[in-house]
């Protein structure tokens, strides 16, 4: 699900919005700027970190009142919104969402990182993204139709843990020599350990099933040291998906990624060898702890040829990805005359070598 929260100017009673520049709340009908502090938050239930075998973050009792569901027919995600929305969509396929229901909350997010980037800064890094790419068919570039940017809180299950590892490696070492008869290779091999022990801070898992994880990687990694507590001021103006992925069915991906850098780490120590191959790696996790955080992400949806291109910017370093389709006659056009140029090359110098 997603939420879009409003909060009200005590001067004028209009919506208030978070501004990305002053990192305040900032009424756009009479310019009155706020701290966040300053906004009504109850934060009589603080949030703690749980195990990764418990959760019991609520929302506070009225912290989800006068918000209602919105339900996507097309990829079949929620948006949670105020009362008063008559209409919006999609932020994932661009399709209009249809009345549901009230909302009832689950976990409340433990922290949130902030937008650092408006959408100005997306459009931009969006011409930026397609104007360095090679092989871009030159329709694209003039007919492709930006249809829609939205800021959204990307829910992430944020796992810490200390590892006991132990990994095996087989490595390669390669000796050749001449003399004037043959040419000789030797190949050594050898079993290589390690053991060890990690502590690991805040492994992200994406929480959102309409969120690709491959996408949402890319545009890793975030500075959560600039996170705050969670407060429903932050959210003005942006979307907020809720997760729904439970942090039990997340902890498969948190184990790998944890698994992979232990593998990482440890080769990264194997040196002297000409090649070192992975064969296992064992790990114990205990103090596993997990918390529910928002991620700013900017979404941009653009159409072209009849298909859809989604592209994601980081809303807090300007981290860019997406892909863009290729011009498949460039490429061969350019495939040939590299060919042709290395053809070229390779009979000149044999000519060369004939005069010599």
């Amino acid at each position: 699900m997603s939420a879009i929260l409003e909060q009200k100017c005590p001067c004028c009673g209009g919506a208030v919005e978070f501004d990305t520049g002053a990192q305040r709340l900032k009424c756009p009908y009479c310019d009155t700027e706020f701290d966040i502090t300053a906004m009504p938050e109850d934060n009589s239930n603080q949030v703690e970190q749980v195990s990764w075998n418990s959760q019991n973050s609520q929302w506070n009792a009225g912290e989800a009142d006068g918000m209602s569901v919105y339900a996507c027919n097309s990829c079949g995600g929620e948006i949670v919104a105020d009362a008063t929305t008559g209409a919006t969509s999609c932020p994932y396929c661009g399709n209009q969402v249809v009345m549901k229901g009230q909302f009832s909350g689950a976990l409340k997010p433990d922290v949130v990182i902030p937008f650092k980037l408006d959408k100005k800064a997306a459009k931009a890094a969006l011409k930026k993204h397609i104007s360095t790419k090679k092989f871009v068919p030159k329709a694209f570039l003039s007919d492709n139709r930006l249809e829609e940017i939205k800021g959204v809180y990307v829910p992430h299950w944020l796992f810490t843990c200390d590892t006991t590892a132990d990994a095996s490696y087989k490595a390669e070492k390669i000796r050749r020599w001449s003399d004037e008869n043959y040419n000789y290779t030797e190949t050594s091999y050898f079993d290589v350990y390690r053991s060890g022990n990690m502590g690991f801070d805040n492994i992200p898992v994406d929480g959102s099933t309409k969120m690709p994880d491959d996408l949402m990687e890319s545009v890793e990694p975030f500075d959560l040291s600039q996170a705050v507590d969670f407060n429903t001021a932050y959210l003005a103006g942006y979307l907020a998906d809720k997760y729904d992925v439970t942090a039990e069915e997340c902890m498969p991906r948190a184990n790998e990624r944890i698994r992979q850098s232990i593998d990482d780490a440890f080769k990264d120590t194997v040196k002297g060898y000409d090649s070192v191959q992975s064969q296992n790696v064992n790990m114990n996790v205990v103090n596993g702890m997990y918390k529910y955080a928002l991620y700013p992400v900017w979404l941009l949806n653009t159409s072209w040829n009849g298909n859809k291109y989604t592209f994601a910017m980081n809303g807090q370093t300007g981290k860019f990805v997406g892909n863009i389709p290729t011009d498949k006659k460039a490429v061969a056009i350019a495939s040939f005359l590299l060919g042709t140029g290395i053809g070229a090359l390779i009979y000149g110098l044999m000519w060369l070598i004939e005069l010599l």
